[in-house]
């Protein structure tokens, strides 16, 4: 059976986005275009780095292209949360990016998760055997607004224990830091914050 490939190539929005409550968030990552919207479901540490890969290649197309590349600090932009119901294609494996000179845009591939190891000649290509794959071609200002909110996407989860550096829980954390220092485990409480609508998905 053909692979399926799913191109986007002038996106209205390509955004990550979560569902569920800090520490039981499921990430996604979404294309849209026109009426046709594509969901794929992957880990929180893809998401993260996807976006620092995305900075680290727009300052390297700028070195040796000289090609025009917004600033790293720029705003969000789309803060809109993910369109619902979301319907995820299927759940990333592999991840792909690069960058196409011709249209001057930065080109995600996101393969779908497989069994064994990949072939990577199947990444940004179109043969016909291979995992099915979502690719999306990103203008240099898209690139920079996705890394955005991707990074505040990523830290909007629950923040981290100051001792162990695990997540912290309103229900409480048993900090393994503290274990064997006094008697049984110590358990390090973090009061709950008031919610932040600017931070929400």
């Amino acid at each position: 059976m053909s692979r399926s490939i799913h191109i986007f190539r002038n996106p209205e929005r390509f955004i990550a986005g979560t569902v569920g409550e800090p520490g039981d968030r499921i990430f996604y990552l979404q294309a849209i275009q026109q009426a046709r919207v594509v969901s794929v479901v992957l880990e929180k540490a893809q998401v993260k780095i996807l976006a620092d890969r995305m900075g680290l290649l727009l300052e390297e197309v700028r070195r040796r292209f000289g090609a025009e590349v917004p600033d790293a600090e720029v705003e969000v932009g789309d803060l809109n949360p993910l369109v619902t119901p979301i319907d995820a294609e299927f759940r990333v494996g592999t991840m792909g990016l690069g960058w196409d000179a011709e249209s001057g845009s930065v080109v995600v591939e996101l393969l779908e998760l497989t069994e064994g190891e990949l072939d990577e000649s199947v990444v940004l290509d179109d043969t016909d055997e291979g995992p099915d794959a979502v690719r999306v071609f990103l203008t240099p200002i898209q690139a920079r607004q996705f890394a955005a909110r991707s990074s505040r996407v990523v830290s909007a989860g629950r923040p981290p224990c100051p001792l162990c550096g695990e997540p912290l829980s309103p229900q409480g954390h048993m900090c393994v830091r503290l274990n064997g220092y006094r008697r049984g485990q110590f358990e390090v409480r973090v009061e709950p914050e008031e919610d932040d609508d600017s931070d929400d998905e």
